[in-house]
C-alpha cells in the first residue's frame, strides 16, 4: 500500500490520526530506491500510522496542514538529492528540471528544503510535536560544513532550520529505535544515529572546535572535519560535542551496521514501484524509469573518494543483500504489469561491491590510517567477484526475465585486483550484462590530481581497457566504455586539462561527453580542499580554480576539441 496523502485516504483507511507524517522535496515514489518511502514503509510495518506530504508549498498551509498534526514527529527531508545540487549547476545556474518532481520542470522543491519545511511546519504549528530531520541534506550538513553556494561556513543545520533532532545515515534502526522511546516516554539522548541541541556538553564524547572558531578559521576548520571523519565509523566512531553560541551540538555515535537479514526484511517489505496517484496526476516523474524495474543488492562504500559523499552517508562498510532475497525481487518485478523482461540495473552505489568486506574491518571497523582502495587496493580486502557472477547468472534462471543490466559504474581497479575471479567476471558483464555501454570513472589522468581525489592511477584503466576490448571482440559484441571525468577540480589547472584532453584523445581514443565542472559537496575532503585552498592531510597549499567563466573554460578544453 501507498501511505495516506489526504484526509480521504485517512478515513478509508480506518485511522483517525497519524503518528508520524513525512515530509519531502521529492514527488512520493513507493521504492525500495528511495530512502523516505523505506523510512515510512518500516515504520509502518511496526504498527506506526504514518502519512506522507511530498513538495508541499511553502507559501501557504493548503498541503502541510492536509493531514493534521503527528502524535510522535514530523520527519523532514529534502528529498533523495541535496535541495542545493538538485536545484543549482555547478555554476550556480538555476536547472530547469528536476527528475524527482511531477512532469520534470523544476518549480517544486525549494532551495535548503530542510529548513525551508521544517520552518513551515513550525509556521502552522506553534507548539507541535518534534522535528527530526532525516536524509543526505542533513546528514551531510549536521556539522558545521562548508557551503558553495553562499560560500561560507554554515553552522549544523540543525539550528538553521530549528529542528529538535536529525537522524543522520540510513536511519532504518534509528528511527525504530526513536518512534518506540517517544511513544513510551522514554529518553532519546542515547540512541546512535541522533544529533540534538543541547544546554550542555555530554561527559564522555570528543570536543570539537566551536563553530565560531571554525567559521573564522581554515586550519580549525580541517581539524574539527578530520575529526568528524574519523568518527563516522559505527565500530570505531565516538560521540561528539560543539559549541554552537550559547548552545551544544550533541552528536551520537554513528548506528551501527544492519546484518543481513535486517537487509533483507527491509527490502522484502511490499513497494508499489510506483508515483503514488495524488502526485502522479499532476505529472509523472523521471526519476521512476530508472529505478521501477532495477534491484537495489547492497549499500555502503569503501572507495572512499574525496569528492564522493557516499561514506559519510551510507558509511565506509559495504552490507549486501542475500542471493534469495534478490531474486525473490526478481520475480517480483516480472510480475508488474509494465514489465517487458528488462531489469535495468542490478546493483549499489558501485555495482561491482557486493558480496565482499575486510574481515578486519566488519571486526574492528574501518582504518585510520589507510584506505581501502587508494593508492593501492588493500590486500586485506581480498575482492572477490564471484559472489556476483553467481547472483547475475541465478538472476538469469528466473522465468519472465529476459535480460539484466548492470547501469551503475564499476571499480575497475577492484576487477583487476582480483586475481582469481575478476576475469571471469568481467566476461560475464561483456557477454550478458552491458547495454552498449559500461561506465566507469576514471575522473582525470593526472596523478596528483588523482592523489587529491583518492584515486587509482591511468596505468589501471588503460589496462582494464585493453582486457574489456579484447573480452567484446571474442564475444563478437559493439561495446565500449563510458568515462566520467572532472573539470576544475581542486589542484587542476587549464594545463592538467590539455594533458588530459590529449590522454582522451590519444590512449581512449574518444571524444568524451561526461565531463562535469566539480562541486563541492558538503562534508566531503574535496569541499575542503575547495574551501582552504589546502591539502587536509599535508596541509600543503594548493590551486583551486573559483572563478566560474574559468571552470568553464577547463571543461570546454575537453568537450570542444
Amino acid at each position: 500500500m501507498f501511505l495516506p496523502t489526504t484526509k480521504e485516504e485517512l478515513l478509508n483507511l480506518g485511522w483517525e490520526g497519524l503518528d508520524v507524517i513525512l515530509v519531502s522535496g521529492d514527488s512520493y515514489i513507493d521504492s525500495p530506491f528511495i530512502g523516505v518511502s523505506i523510512i515510512g514503509k518500516i515504520l509502518l510495518q511496526a504498527g506506526y500510522r504514518v502519512g506522507f506530504i511530498a513538495q508541499p508549498d511553502i507559501t501557504s498551509g493548503l498541503d502541510i496542514n492536509r493531514l493534521g498534526e503527528p502524535k510522535l514527529f514530523w520527519g523532514v527531508t529534502g528529498g533523495s538529492i541535496d535541495s542545493m545540487i538538485a536545484n543549482y549547476t555547478a555554476t550556480k545556474k538555476r536547472r530547469r528540471s528536476d527528475d524527482y518532481t511531477p512532469g520534470g520542470i523544476n518549480n517544486r522543491r525549494p532551495d535548503r528544503a530542510v529548513i525551508a519545511y521544517a520552518n513551515l511546519i513550525r509556521h502552522y504549528f506553534k507548539q507541535t510535536r518534534p522535528i527530526v530531520l532525516g536524509g543526505i541534506e542533513a546528514s551531510l550538513r549536521r556539522i558545521p560544513h562548508y557551503d558553495y553556494w553562499s560560500d561560507r561556513v554554515r553552522g549544523s543545520i540543525l539550528f538553521d532550520a530549528k529542528a529538535d533532532f536529525i537522524l543522520y545515515g540510513m536511519a532504518e534502526k534509528s528511527v525504530l529505535e526513536f518512534a518506540k522511546a517517544l511513544s513510551s516516554s522514554q529518553n532519546t539522548s542515547d540512541i546512535r544515529g541522533l544529533c540534538f541541541i543541547s544546554k550542555e556538553r555530554k561527559d564522555g564524547f570528543i570536543d570539537l572546535p566551536p563553530f565560531e572558531k571554525v567559521a573564522e578559521d581554515k586550519a580549525t576548520f580541517i581539524q574539527m572535519f578530520q575529526t568528524f571523519y574519523k568518527n563516522t565509523d559505527p565500530h570505531i566512531g565516538k560521540g561528539l560535542c560543539q559549541q554552537h553560541g550559547n548552545r551544544w551540538l550533541i552528536h551520537n555515535p554513528p548506528p551501527l551496521s544492519l546484518s543481513q537479514g535486517e537487509m533483507d526484511a527491509i527490502y522484502e517489505i511490499e513497494y508499489e514501484r510506483q508515483q503514488h496517484p495524488y502526485y502522479s496526476r499532476i505529472g509523472k516523474v523521471k526519476a521512476l524509469e530508472t529505478i521501477r524495474f532495477a534491484i537495489p543488492t547492497h549499500r555502503g562504500c569503501y572507495g572512499e573518494c574525496n569528492f564522493c559523499a557516499i561514506s559519510v552517508h551510507e558509511g565506509r562498510t559495504v552490507q549486501w543483500r542475500s542471493k534469495k532475497s534478490i531474486i525473490k525481487d526478481a520475480r517480483i518485478l516480472t510480475k508488474l504489469p509494465d514489465f517487458k523482461g528488462f531489469i535495468l540495473d542490478i546493483s549499489g552505489p558501485t555495482a561491482n561491491m557486493y558480496g565482499f568486506e575486510c574481515t578486519k574491518k566488519l571486526k574492528n571497523g574501518s582504518c585510520v590510517d589507510k584506505r581501502c582502495l587508494y593508492p593501492d587496493v588493500c590486500p586485506l580486502l581480498k575482492p572477490d567477484h564471484k559472489y556476483q557472477t553467481d547472483l547475475l547468472k541465478e538472476l538469469r534462471k528466473v522465468p519472465g526475465v529476459k535480460k539484466i543490466f548492470i547501469a551503475s559504474g564499476i571499480r575497475y581497479d577492484m576487477i583487476l585486483a582480483d586475481q582469481v575471479h575478476g576475469e571471469s567476471y568481467l566476461h560475464e558483464l561483456v557477454e550478458h550484462h552491458v547495454s552498449g555501454q559500461l561506465k566507469v570513472a576514471p575522473e582525470h589522468s593526472e596523478k596528483h590530481i588523482l592523489d587529491k581525489m583518492g584515486k587509482p592511477g591511468a596505468d589501471l584503466l588503460l589496462e582494464f581497457k585493453r582486457r574489456f576490448d579484447i573480452s567484446s571482440k571474442q564475444a563478437k559484441k559493439r561495446q565500449f566504455l563510458t568515462y566520467y571525468l572532472l573539470a576544475a577540480y581542486p589542484g587542476c589547472s587549464e594545463a592538467d586539462m590539455h594533458k588530459l584532453q590529449r590522454f582522451v584523445s590519444k590512449e581512449l581514443k574518444i571524444h568524451p561527453e561526461q565531463v562535469q565542472i566539480f562541486t563541492p559537496i558538503p562534508s566531503t575532503y574535496a569541499s575542503v580542499m575547495y574551501y582552504t585552498e589546502m591539502d587536509p592531510i599535508s596541509g600543503d597549499q594548493i590551486f583551486v580554480e573559483k572563478d566560474i567563466d574559468r571552470k568553464q573554460n577547463q571543461k570546454k578544453i575537453i568537450v570542444d576539441q
